[in-house]
Protein backbone atom coordinates (compact mmCIF):
# COMPACT_ATOMS: atom_id res chain seq x y z
CA UNK A 1 0.00 0.00 0.00
CA UNK A 2 1.14 3.61 -1.19
CA UNK A 3 2.04 5.84 1.99
CA UNK A 4 0.40 8.93 1.65
CA UNK A 5 1.28 12.41 3.53
CA UNK A 6 -1.39 15.43 3.26
CA UNK A 7 -0.44 18.33 4.71
CA UNK A 8 -3.14 21.02 5.69
CA UNK A 9 -5.03 18.29 6.94
CA UNK A 10 -7.50 20.79 9.55
CA UNK A 11 -8.12 22.95 6.06
CA UNK A 12 -11.39 22.75 4.29
CA UNK A 13 -9.74 21.01 1.35
CA UNK A 14 -7.16 18.92 2.73
CA UNK A 15 -9.88 17.23 5.31
CA UNK A 16 -11.90 16.21 2.70
CA UNK A 17 -8.81 14.68 1.09
CA UNK A 18 -7.98 13.26 4.09
CA UNK A 19 -11.10 11.61 4.54
CA UNK A 20 -11.66 10.51 1.05
CA UNK A 21 -8.36 8.53 1.19
CA UNK A 22 -9.03 6.98 4.51
CA UNK A 23 -12.34 5.43 2.65
CA UNK A 24 -10.49 4.30 0.16
CA UNK A 25 -9.18 1.85 2.43
CA UNK A 26 -6.24 1.84 -0.36
CA UNK A 27 -3.48 3.95 1.83
CA UNK A 28 -1.23 4.12 4.87
CA UNK A 29 -2.49 8.05 5.63
CA UNK A 30 -0.47 10.41 7.22
CA UNK A 31 -2.21 13.92 8.50
CA UNK A 32 0.08 16.93 8.72
CA UNK A 33 -1.25 20.41 10.52
CA UNK A 34 -0.40 23.57 12.56
CA UNK A 35 -2.97 22.81 14.88
CA UNK A 36 -4.38 19.80 16.74
CA UNK A 37 -6.75 17.23 15.15
CA UNK A 38 -10.06 18.67 14.04
CA UNK A 39 -11.90 15.14 14.37
CA UNK A 40 -9.39 13.26 16.62
CA UNK A 41 -12.35 10.34 17.17
CA UNK A 42 -13.42 10.35 13.61
CA UNK A 43 -13.98 6.85 11.72
CA UNK A 44 -10.92 7.55 9.56
CA UNK A 45 -7.82 5.57 9.71
CA UNK A 46 -4.41 8.15 9.64
CA UNK A 47 -1.56 9.02 11.89
CA UNK A 48 -2.17 12.59 12.65
CA UNK A 49 0.81 14.85 13.65
CA UNK A 50 1.27 18.75 14.73
CA UNK A 51 4.27 20.78 13.06
CA UNK A 52 4.95 23.58 10.79
CA UNK A 53 6.31 22.85 7.10
CA UNK A 54 8.19 26.45 7.95
CA UNK A 55 10.03 24.64 10.41
CA UNK A 56 12.39 23.12 7.67
CA UNK A 57 14.71 21.63 9.87
CA UNK A 58 11.88 20.13 11.99
CA UNK A 59 10.12 19.44 8.35
CA UNK A 60 13.10 17.75 7.17
CA UNK A 61 13.69 15.33 9.86
CA UNK A 62 9.86 14.07 9.73
CA UNK A 63 9.53 13.71 5.88
CA UNK A 64 12.56 11.59 5.75
CA UNK A 65 11.56 9.35 8.71
CA UNK A 66 7.90 9.14 7.46
CA UNK A 67 9.47 8.56 3.38
CA UNK A 68 6.32 9.11 2.01
CA UNK A 69 5.15 7.54 -1.42
CA UNK A 70 3.29 10.39 -2.61
CA UNK A 71 2.82 14.13 -0.99
CA UNK A 72 -0.39 16.27 -0.87
CA UNK A 73 0.43 19.38 -0.43
CA UNK A 74 -2.80 21.32 0.33
CA UNK A 75 -1.83 23.97 3.54
CA UNK A 76 -1.20 27.81 2.04
CA UNK A 77 -1.87 31.42 3.37
CA UNK A 78 -4.88 31.86 0.91
CA UNK A 79 -6.56 35.60 1.95
CA UNK A 80 -5.30 37.63 -0.80
CA UNK A 81 -5.60 40.40 2.38
CA UNK A 82 -3.35 38.83 4.65
CA UNK A 83 -0.59 37.78 2.02
CA UNK A 84 -0.29 41.39 1.00
CA UNK A 85 0.02 42.87 4.08
CA UNK A 86 2.22 39.97 5.82
CA UNK A 87 4.59 39.68 2.37
CA UNK A 88 7.60 37.75 3.94
CA UNK A 89 5.70 35.13 5.61
CA UNK A 90 3.20 34.35 2.26
CA UNK A 91 5.92 34.01 0.06
CA UNK A 92 7.59 31.69 2.97
CA UNK A 93 4.55 29.54 3.56
CA UNK A 94 3.50 29.45 -0.29
CA UNK A 95 6.50 29.33 -2.17
CA UNK A 96 10.01 28.90 -0.03
CA UNK A 97 7.92 25.80 1.43
CA UNK A 98 7.26 24.33 -1.68
CA UNK A 99 10.98 24.23 -2.87
CA UNK A 100 12.01 22.42 0.66
CA UNK A 101 8.61 20.10 0.10
CA UNK A 102 9.85 19.14 -3.56
CA UNK A 103 13.66 19.02 -2.63
CA UNK A 104 12.92 16.62 0.46
CA UNK A 105 10.82 14.49 -2.39
CA UNK A 106 13.35 14.40 -5.21
CA UNK A 107 15.80 12.87 -2.31
CA UNK A 108 13.36 9.94 -2.01
CA UNK A 109 11.30 9.60 -5.27
CA UNK A 110 8.31 10.67 -3.49
CA UNK A 111 5.53 12.30 -5.92
CA UNK A 112 4.59 16.17 -5.06
CA UNK A 113 0.67 16.70 -5.41
CA UNK A 114 0.20 20.12 -4.56
CA UNK A 115 -2.81 22.55 -4.83
CA UNK A 116 -2.69 26.09 -6.52
CA UNK A 117 -5.07 28.40 -7.77
CA UNK A 118 -7.02 30.28 -10.57
CA UNK A 119 -5.46 33.75 -8.78
CA UNK A 120 -2.05 33.09 -10.61
CA UNK A 121 -4.12 34.24 -13.83
CA UNK A 122 -5.07 38.15 -14.03
CA UNK A 123 -8.15 36.95 -15.37
CA UNK A 124 -8.16 39.29 -18.63
CA UNK A 125 -8.40 36.45 -20.99
CA UNK A 126 -12.15 37.04 -21.56
CA UNK A 127 -12.31 32.96 -21.75
CA UNK A 128 -11.36 29.89 -19.87
CA UNK A 129 -7.61 29.66 -18.81
CA UNK A 130 -5.96 26.11 -19.94
CA UNK A 131 -3.02 24.95 -18.44
CA UNK A 132 -0.62 26.53 -21.23
CA UNK A 133 -1.76 30.07 -20.43
CA UNK A 134 0.68 31.98 -18.90
CA UNK A 135 0.10 33.15 -15.65
CA UNK A 136 0.10 37.08 -14.19
CA UNK A 137 -1.29 36.97 -11.10
CA UNK A 138 -2.83 40.60 -10.26
CA UNK A 139 -2.28 40.61 -6.13
CA UNK A 140 0.45 39.19 -3.93
CA UNK A 141 -1.24 35.95 -2.81
CA UNK A 142 -1.50 34.77 -6.56
CA UNK A 143 2.44 35.90 -6.67
CA UNK A 144 3.16 33.75 -4.18
CA UNK A 145 1.36 30.63 -5.41
CA UNK A 146 2.90 31.49 -8.99
CA UNK A 147 6.48 31.33 -7.23
CA UNK A 148 4.98 28.25 -6.12
CA UNK A 149 4.42 26.05 -8.99
CA UNK A 150 8.04 27.72 -10.31
CA UNK A 151 9.81 26.53 -7.86
CA UNK A 152 7.96 22.85 -7.55
CA UNK A 153 8.83 22.60 -11.59
CA UNK A 154 12.49 23.47 -11.74
CA UNK A 155 12.85 21.28 -8.61
CA UNK A 156 12.82 17.98 -10.77
CA UNK A 157 10.97 15.93 -8.69
CA UNK A 158 7.81 14.03 -9.80
CA UNK A 159 5.05 16.32 -9.62
CA UNK A 160 1.54 17.53 -10.14
CA UNK A 161 0.04 20.71 -9.77
CA UNK A 162 -3.63 20.82 -9.40
CA UNK A 163 -4.95 24.11 -9.71
CA UNK A 164 -8.61 24.40 -8.12
CA UNK A 165 -11.30 27.41 -7.82
CA UNK A 166 -13.56 29.25 -5.49
CA UNK A 167 -14.44 25.18 -3.67
CA UNK A 168 -17.33 24.62 -1.66
CA UNK A 169 -18.91 22.36 0.45
CA UNK A 170 -19.92 21.18 3.90
CA UNK A 171 -17.37 22.61 7.09
CA UNK A 172 -16.63 21.46 10.62
CA UNK A 173 -16.21 24.23 13.30
CA UNK A 174 -12.99 26.18 12.39
CA UNK A 175 -12.53 25.93 9.04
CA UNK A 176 -13.13 28.74 6.92
CA UNK A 177 -16.27 29.32 5.11
CA UNK A 178 -17.05 29.40 1.47
CA UNK A 179 -19.12 31.67 -0.96
CA UNK A 180 -22.26 28.88 -0.53
CA UNK A 181 -21.40 28.71 3.21
CA UNK A 182 -21.80 32.46 3.72
CA UNK A 183 -25.24 33.10 1.15
CA UNK A 184 -27.50 30.35 3.08
CA UNK A 185 -26.02 31.69 6.52
CA UNK A 186 -26.93 35.06 5.40
CA UNK A 187 -30.08 34.66 3.92
CA UNK A 188 -31.39 32.06 6.64
CA UNK A 189 -30.79 34.57 9.33
CA UNK A 190 -32.45 37.14 7.25
CA UNK A 191 -29.38 39.42 6.05
CA UNK A 192 -28.72 41.20 3.29
CA UNK A 193 -25.33 40.48 1.35
CA UNK A 194 -23.13 42.19 -0.85
CA UNK A 195 -22.15 39.94 -3.81
CA UNK A 196 -19.85 41.33 -6.47
CA UNK A 197 -21.67 40.72 -9.93
CA UNK A 198 -18.64 41.13 -12.58
CA UNK A 199 -15.92 38.58 -11.08
CA UNK A 200 -16.64 35.17 -12.85
CA UNK A 201 -15.14 31.79 -11.12
CA UNK A 202 -15.95 27.87 -12.18
CA UNK A 203 -16.71 26.88 -8.78
CA UNK A 204 -15.86 23.16 -7.76
CA UNK A 205 -17.38 21.01 -5.01
CA UNK A 206 -14.62 20.14 -2.41
CA UNK A 207 -15.31 16.27 -2.62
CA UNK A 208 -14.62 16.79 -6.31
CA UNK A 209 -11.23 17.40 -5.29
CA UNK A 210 -10.73 14.68 -2.89
CA UNK A 211 -11.61 12.21 -6.20
CA UNK A 212 -9.16 13.92 -7.94
CA UNK A 213 -6.46 13.77 -5.57
CA UNK A 214 -7.17 9.76 -5.81
CA UNK A 215 -7.07 9.36 -9.28
CA UNK A 216 -3.34 11.80 -9.31
CA UNK A 217 -2.06 9.45 -6.90
CA UNK A 218 -2.75 6.06 -9.11
CA UNK A 219 -1.64 7.95 -12.46
CA UNK A 220 1.40 8.47 -14.61
CA UNK A 221 0.65 11.65 -15.27
CA UNK A 222 2.43 15.04 -14.52
CA UNK A 223 2.28 18.60 -14.90
CA UNK A 224 -0.37 21.15 -14.71
CA UNK A 225 -3.93 20.25 -14.04
CA UNK A 226 -7.26 22.29 -14.06
CA UNK A 227 -9.72 20.86 -11.30
CA UNK A 228 -12.89 23.10 -11.25
CA UNK A 229 -16.57 22.78 -11.97
CA UNK A 230 -18.11 22.97 -15.14
CA UNK A 231 -19.98 26.08 -14.98
CA UNK A 232 -18.70 29.71 -15.23
CA UNK A 233 -20.41 31.78 -12.98
CA UNK A 234 -20.54 35.04 -11.54
CA UNK A 235 -20.29 35.30 -7.64
CA UNK A 236 -23.97 37.10 -7.93
CA UNK A 237 -25.16 33.80 -9.92
CA UNK A 238 -23.53 31.99 -7.42
CA UNK A 239 -25.69 33.58 -4.51
CA UNK A 240 -28.85 33.48 -5.88
CA UNK A 241 -28.49 29.96 -7.19
CA UNK A 242 -28.26 29.35 -3.50
CA UNK A 243 -31.09 31.17 -2.19
CA UNK A 244 -32.96 29.73 -5.43
CA UNK A 245 -31.77 25.77 -4.04
CA UNK A 246 -31.93 26.61 -0.66
CA UNK A 247 -35.77 28.06 -1.05
CA UNK A 248 -34.50 31.35 0.75
CA UNK A 249 -35.12 35.13 0.17
CA UNK A 250 -32.83 36.32 -2.83
CA UNK A 251 -33.99 40.04 -2.30
CA UNK A 252 -31.42 40.14 0.74
CA UNK A 253 -28.93 39.89 -1.98
CA UNK A 254 -27.31 43.06 -3.56
CA UNK A 255 -25.59 42.80 -6.39
CA UNK A 256 -22.14 44.97 -7.00
CA UNK A 257 -19.41 45.74 -9.09
CA UNK A 258 -15.74 45.49 -8.64
CA UNK A 259 -15.68 48.92 -8.52
CA UNK A 260 -18.58 49.47 -6.20
CA UNK A 261 -17.26 47.10 -3.70
CA UNK A 262 -14.00 48.95 -3.53
CA UNK A 263 -11.76 45.95 -2.35
CA UNK A 264 -8.34 47.10 -1.26
CA UNK A 265 -6.81 44.16 -2.71
CA UNK A 266 -7.07 43.31 -6.62
CA UNK A 267 -8.87 40.07 -7.90
CA UNK A 268 -9.02 38.62 -11.25
CA UNK A 269 -12.15 39.54 -12.62
CA UNK A 270 -12.98 36.03 -15.20
CA UNK A 271 -10.60 33.05 -14.20
CA UNK A 272 -12.52 30.35 -15.05
CA UNK A 273 -10.68 27.24 -15.59
CA UNK A 274 -10.87 25.07 -18.40
CA UNK A 275 -11.06 20.87 -17.53
CA UNK A 276 -10.50 19.34 -20.43
CA UNK A 277 -7.00 18.22 -19.67
CA UNK A 278 -7.91 16.68 -16.32
CA UNK A 279 -11.21 15.05 -18.28
CA UNK A 280 -9.43 13.53 -20.53
CA UNK A 281 -6.02 12.25 -18.50
CA UNK A 282 -7.98 11.29 -15.53
CA UNK A 283 -11.73 11.27 -16.56
CA UNK A 284 -12.28 14.35 -13.86
CA UNK A 285 -16.08 14.86 -14.21
CA UNK A 286 -17.11 17.64 -11.74
CA UNK A 287 -20.65 17.43 -9.93
CA UNK A 288 -22.68 20.03 -11.48
CA UNK A 289 -23.16 23.01 -9.51
CA UNK A 290 -26.55 22.64 -7.81
CA UNK A 291 -26.22 19.17 -7.23
CA UNK A 292 -23.16 19.99 -5.05
CA UNK A 293 -25.04 22.98 -3.52
CA UNK A 294 -27.43 20.03 -2.49
CA UNK A 295 -24.96 18.25 -1.19
CA UNK A 296 -23.57 20.66 1.04
CA UNK A 297 -26.34 20.50 2.90
CA UNK A 298 -26.99 16.93 2.63
CA UNK A 299 -30.47 17.27 0.85
CA UNK A 300 -31.08 14.26 -1.81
Amino acid sequence: MKRVLVIGANGFTGRSVLEHLSLSGQYILFALSLSDDITPNSQYKYSFTKGNICNFEWFNDYFRKLSPDVVINCSAISVPDFCENNRDIALLCNSTAVNNIAAQAKQIGCKVIHLSTDFVFDGKKGSKYTEYDTPSPVNYYGYTKMMGERALMESGCNYIIARVILIYGATYPGQHGNIVNLVYNKLTNGESINVVCDQWRTPVYVKDIAMAMDSFINSSCTGIFHIAGQECLSISQIAYRVAEIMNLDSSLINELTTAQMNEKIARPLFSCLDISKANKEIGFDPTPFDIGVKKSFNID
